[in-house]
This record gives structure tokens, C-alpha cells and sequence, in this order.
């Protein structure tokens, strides 16, 4: 019975079960070192792959490698910005530098096309007009310039659809008329007469329509003009241009009797 009662010298084995194991260490394999804690097994002694690309060469060659692609990438943006500088529309840049950008794209990189189409306008042009008009008094009266460009202008403000004759019909009329005559107003071929013809009707009609005193009266002649005035540079260009109107006047031209009482009335 003493045998039965007395306790153990030690606990034997197995009574209180295999010895505890830290949670967060995995368990080793017989023969495997342990490894550093979150490092897989399979990543602790792998060889490194071989170095590819610039990275295999030593520094003093990679140091050189970078100073000729860095020189590569400069010589390419000079050149995308000497282009794009040659087939833009004139401006405070290519007025400053233009003898260095031809001389740096022709002949080699010249270009035969535009980068913008139509260029963009760099003055206002605007298209007035006058008349002499026969009174039912039997006078004869004078009118103002009538600023047609600026009616049309006034037209277009604030409407969501204005039409295509308000935008285009005056304008495409004086441009008309610029391409067939030379600066001396002469007509250059045969649609020179057809541009004069073209104009004076429109003109002819605005005024009947707008101008207070051709509307009383009857009108014998109309005199064109042009008032054209440069668009102001930006303040940080430091170019400094003219606003004062330049005009291109017209002689005056006698409006046929179809047109004075009947075919633009």
C-alpha cells in the first residue's frame, strides 16, 4: 500500500503531456538551422540572381551610363520644342529666337503643314459702312459709320444658338472681297466683281435694316471700310504694339435701283 501512496520522485513520461511550444515559432526540421522570425525557410540562404541592365556594370560605368541617357533626354526635348516652335503660329518666342529655331530645323527637320488650322486671329477687324440717302424731301443726307461687326457682335452675346448667318455672313463677305482685290482695291480676276456685288448687298440690306435714317429715305451709294486694330499681347511678354485702328477704305460704290428699292429690302 506505502507503494500506492507515495508521490513520484518525478512526473513520468507523458503525465503532463509534451513540453509547451512558443506559438509564433514554427517548428524546425531535424538538420535545419532555425531562421530568423517571418522569414520563410526557403528564402534563407538562396542564392542571388545575376545582376541584368545597368545595374551589372560597376559604379564608375553606370555614373556614365546615366550622364549619356540624361543627355539623350535633353537633346530630344530641345528638339520636340525647336519643332513644335517652327510650325506654331508667330509668337513673342519665335519672334525672339526664330533665326536659332530655322537654323536649328532647316533644312534637315522642316515641315511642310501647320500644327493650327486656321491659325488664331491676332487682330479684330471690324467692317463699317455709310451711305448717302436720298430723303422723301427730296434731299440728300449723309449717315454715320454704321459698325456692322460690332452689331453682330452685340447679336451673338448671350444667345445660346445664334445662327450661322450672324457669325459668318459679314465676315466671310469682307474676307471674300480681301482675296479678289489688291491693296489698291482692285479686282484680281474674274470673281472681283462678283465679291464687290456680294458685299455691297449685304451692307446694303444692314443698313436698311438698322441704320434709322436709311430707313426713312432711299440709298444712293455706300463707302466700306475696314477698322482693324491689334489684339493686346499678354502683360508678361513685354512686346509692346500699336492699338490704334488702321482702316482700309473703299471707294464709294453706287447702289443699283434693285437694290436701293426692291432686292435687299
Amino acid at each position: 500500500m506505502d507503494a500506492y501512496d507515495e508521490e513520484p520522485a518525478g512526473d513520468p513520461a507523458g503525465s503532463l503531456g509534451p513540453p509547451p511550444v512558443a506559438a509564433d515559432v514554427p517548428p524546425v526540421a531535424a538538420g535545419v538551422p532555425p531562421v530568423a522570425a517571418g522569414v520563410p525557410p526557403a528564402a534563407v540562404g538562396a542564392p542571388a540572381g545575376p545582376r541584368t541592365g545597368v545595374a551589372a556594370l560597376s559604379p564608375r560605368y553606370q555614373v556614365g551610363a546615366a550622364l549619356a541617357l540624361a543627355l539623350v533626354a535633353v537633346v530630344v526635348c530641345v528638339h520636340l520644342g525647336m519643332v513644335f516652335l517652327s510650325v506654331a503660329p508667330a509668337n513673342t518666342v519665335t519672334r525672339q529666337h526664330g533665326k536659332a529655331i530655322e537654323e536649328w530645323v532647316y533644312p534637315e527637320f522642316e515641315q511642310n503643314w501647320k500644327l493650327f488650322a486656321p491659325n488664331p486671329l491676332q487682330q479684330n477687324i471690324a467692317v463699317q459702312v455709310r451711305a448717302d440717302v436720298l430723303m422723301p424731301d427730296g434731299s440728300t443726307t449723309t449717315t454715320g459709320w454704321n459698325d456692322l461687326s460690332v452689331q453682330d457682335g452685340k447679336a451673338i452675346d448671350g444667345s445660346l444658338l445664334p445662327s450661322h448667318t450672324v457669325q459668318n455672313e459679314l465676315r466671310r463677305a469682307w474676307d471674300f472681297f480681301v482675296t479678289t482685290h489688291g491693296t489698291d482695291n482692285r479686282p484680281i480676276g474674274m470673281r472681283g466683281s462678283l465679291s464687290e456685288q456680294y458685299l455691297r448687298r449685304i451692307v446694303v440690306m444692314r443698313m436698311y435694316e438698322q441704320d434709322a435714317t436709311s430707313e426713312k429715305g432711299t440709298i444712293q451709294r455706300v463707302e466700306v471700310r475696314s477698322s482693324t486694330t491689334n489684339v493686346p499681347p499678354p502683360d508678361w511678354s513685354g512686346e509692346k504694339v500699336s492699338d490704334a485702328p488702321v482702316y482700309r477704305v473703299l471707294p464709294w460704290w453706287t447702289v443699283t435701283s434693285d437694290e436701293a428699292n426692291g432686292g435687299v429690302r
